[in-house]
């Protein structure tokens, strides 16, 4: 167990580390701004071109950065917990699948150019439908039903979202929905934090109320119960707060993954095993990764911007089979 002073120190460590990447994103692009210049920029509210640049691109971009990564961080490690699965990541209940069918339908009956907001609205009803498609096949199911539940919902709704791909009306549609699919956070406005933070504040709230009942569930169901903890009423807040969190990042940031996969193993050694440390440790590790993602796909040096969920993809994949190497080495 880390002493609650070392703790404390990795946690202030882990935020030092979010602030001075969300000051980089005001600072890195194709246009570059000193600090003084990007401060200046931010505060003074002139509506010449950096003020534009940082204050209506960057600012928000990095918000949202923020927002994504400690949602997808903080949602991975809860669900860890919960099904007791190292390899249990945000997308196992269905909900960013669900998420993504919702915004793939907007856009494929163009509804996405019709009203502005109309895309993450719709990816917000397609994670809540989702969530309570779990939640209903799962009821009395315990853990189990719940994984099964979940990925038989994922499944479906990826045939979906590849059916509507097959039969996207034009080209241009069928564009539209792969570079959404393969998620960004380039062109985002303010707009886009006002209608995720509620949600994902909300749920943040819920995960990090079910920090007692994981730990207690890291000794197994049975003695959880023992202890005390409804592990129906513990299922339902997790997956309720996880499809908040998840279904409105993924609505105004498109698919991205590994994060909530990643975000718990690397903070686990920093600051001991109990699951109500992990939370908010993987929370602030999630924005540190999604904002150093954000980072560089600006300044790699290619023609079309690279979209940040390749990105978090081509990280992840490598430390995902460094997780079934290790677990392959712990067995006798």
């Amino acid at each position: 167990m880390t002493p609650p002073g070392q703790y404390a120190l990795r946690l202030i460590g882990l935020a030092t580390l979010v602030v001075a990447l969300a000051a980089m994103s005001l600072l890195a692009g194709k246009i570059w701004f000193s600090p003084a210049d990007a401060w200046r920029a931010l505060v003074s509210g002139a509506p010449d071109l950096g003020g534009v640049i940082v204050r209506e691109l960057r600012a928000p971009r990095a918000v949202l950065a923020i927002l994504v990564g400690a949602g997808l961080g903080l949602s991975g490690a809860a669900l860890q917990g919960l099904l007791r699965n190292p390899l249990a990541e945000p997308g196992v209940l269905g909900i960013s699948t669900g998420a993504s069918l919702g915004a793939v339908l907007s856009l494929y009956y163009g509804l996405s150019a019709a009203i502005p907001l109309a895309l993450p609205v719709a990816g917000l009803i397609g994670a809540a439908l989702t969530a309570l498609l779990v939640v209903a096949l799962a009821r009395n199911g315990g853990t189990i039903a719940l994984i099964l539940s979940g990925a038989a919902v994922s499944s479906f709704g990826g045939a979906l979202v590849a059916l509507a791909l097959n039969l996207a009306p034009s080209p241009w549609a069928a564009t539209e929905i792969m570079v959404w699919l393969m998620g960004s956070l380039a062109d985002r406005s303010w707009s886009h934090v006002m209608l995720a933070a509620p949600f994902v504040s909300v749920g943040a709230v819920l995960l990090f109320a079910s920090g007692r009942a994981l730990d207690a569930l890291s000794l197994g169901e049975a003695t959880a119960e023992s202890l005390g903890i409804r592990m129906g009423r513990a299922r339902l807040t997790v997956v309720a707060g996880a499809a908040l969190v998840v279904g409105a990042v993924t609505a105004v940031s498109g698919a991205i993954g590994f994060v909530g996969l990643i975000a718990g193993h690397l903070v686990r050694p920093l600051v001991g095993f109990s699951p109500s440390r992990t939370l908010p440790a993987a929370a602030l590790a999630g924005a540190a990764l999604v904002l150093a993602a954000d980072i560089g796909v600006r300044l790699v040096p290619i023609g079309p911007e690279l979209k940040l969920g390749v990105v978090t993809a081509l990280v992840g994949a490598p430390f995902f089979f460094l997780l079934i190497l290790r677990a392959r080495k712990a067995l006798p």
